[in-house]
């Protein structure tokens, strides 16, 4: 390859383990700095269940990225290519010197990073070596994107036959809108969900891209039932999620609903409508939420309210009874949190079984006792922040197989040279990639 043979140490598949606890990646011994690594030993045997599996992440802000990312905890390989420049998605609410946001840092942790402009004619030689090497290559891009940079799924298989392409669109193939482009918000604002929340005459979208996300888990699972799959057929496939499809499942039984006895529905702001008391409330000092649902719920509920006749009030004997008169029963519960602080009512509600929690500030949520002693977040350096990023690790816990957080979000262009080493170029072709602005 024409490269020094000390760069034979990047394997990067988290194979080196050493005598700390610490699971090693190799380091980039061509410049002297190492690819900055870690991951905290669990204890036996921790390699990742998809360890050996290399993911091209061409995805862009959540869909593809979070999908890629998921992967990447759990053991896979999985290199970004992005623009020379930098792409939109690495510059969005920036907390470091460099430009890089907060949402980069989360979506991209345990990637390698590599520039690349597809569209010229090195570039998609480069494209066709990294698919040649690959498992899976992900892509929130549109289809007429994908086609030109050569990464349709009829490309990569001319490339790779058992490739698995794992794409999100915001609305799907198929239908009238299938060539518009769209966020998170557009799911968001078709599914119903923005018209519910807030007022008939303010609609609210939600703050968090719940779309992207929803999107981004549908397509980590599809990729890794593709990969079963293929484990079993010797196949791969082409797994594609989309925005509009996330957003209305999750809004599907209140779409039932509508389809079914067309009761039309309009927004009561915080207020649930099928159960009642779901609502936000007010404290001496504060905001909580409280949720009773169901009829075991609601018997603690009135006789905590001291309304043990409601018990028997018609208006109340059941979930979809009580949300109808949920008015009443929010009013009962105002009073009742307007006497007492958040902790108080917390605390009483808590030894009552009644599921409620405190409206949180984003400083709150960071420093709820509850919050550090679970350990959700893992503190990750990245160079020219000030102060580390709490990202968050997966949410889901494999007994056996824990994933992990092992590498920050690269740099710009971090690993280009050594994945190109690896490709296959040694270091007067790597150079001219650089001169022609290929990489």
């Amino acid at each position: 390859m024409g490269f020094p043979a000390a760069l034979a140490v990047l394997t990067w598949r988290r194979s080196a383990k050493s005598s700390n606890g610490l699971r090693l990646c190799g380091s980039a011994t061509i410049t002297g700095t190492a690819l900055n690594c870690w991951e905290q030993h669990m204890g036996g045997d921790v390699a990742g269940v998809l360890d050996g599996v290399r993911v091209l992440d061409f995805g862009r802000y959540i869909a593809g990225p979070y999908c890629a990312a998921l992967l990447a905890e759990h053991g896979a390989e999985v290199i970004r290519i992005e623009k020379r420049e930098g792409s939109e998605d690495r510059f969005q609410a920036p907390v470091a010197e460099t430009g890089e946001g907060a949402l980069f840092l989360q979506m991209n942790r345990n990637k390698l990073g590599l520039t690349l402009d597809p569209m010229r004619p090195e570039g998609q030689e480069v494209v066709r070596r990294l698919v040649a090497t690959a498992d899976v290559v992900v892509a929130n891009l549109p289809p007429q994107t994908l086609a030109a940079m050569q990464l349709d799924y009829a490309s990569l298989t001319a490339v790779k036959p058992d490739i698995i392409l794992t794409t999100a669109t915001a609305y799907g193939r198929g239908g009238p809108y299938s060539d518009r482009v769209g966020f998170d918000g557009i799911g968001q604002v078709m599914s119903g969900a923005v018209y519910m929340t807030g007022t008939e005459e303010q609609p609210y979208r939600a703050a968090v891209p719940w779309v992207d996300f929803g999107t981004a888990l549908h397509c980590a699972f599809g990729t890794m039932a593709a990969l079963m799959a293929r484990k079993a057929t010797g196949k791969g496939q082409w797994v594609e999620g989309a925005l509009l499809a996330t957003a209305v499942t999750m809004t599907n039984a209140m779409l039932i609903e509508q389809a079914v006895i067309k009761p039309d529905r309009v927004p009561t702001g915080n207020r649930g409508q099928t159960a009642a008391p779901v609502d936000i409330f007010r404290t001496r000092d504060g905001w909580i939420l409280a949720q009773v649902i169901g009829q075991p719920l609601f018997k603690r509920w009135a006789k905590l309210m001291g309304e043990e006749l409601w018990l028997t009030d018609p208006r109340f004997k059941d979930d979809i009874s009580r949300g109808d008169n949920g008015i009443v029963v929010s009013e009962r519960m105002s009073r009742w949190c307007a006497e007492r602080t958040t902790a108080e009512a917390l605390e009483i509600l808590g030894a009552a079984k009644i599921p409620a929690g405190p409206v949180l500030r984003p400083q709150q949520t960071l420093d709820d006792p509850h919050i550090k002693a679970m350990g959700f977040f893992q503190a990750v350096e990245f160079p020219g922040a000030p102060r580390s990023a709490p990202i968050a690790k997966a949410p889901v816990w494999l007994s056996e197989t824990p994933g992990s957080i092992f590498r920050r979000a690269p740099t710009l262009g971090e690993h280009t040279d050594e994945i190109l080493a690896e490709l296959g170029y040694d270091r007067e072709a790597i150079a001219e990639l650089r001169k022609a602005g290929v990489v």
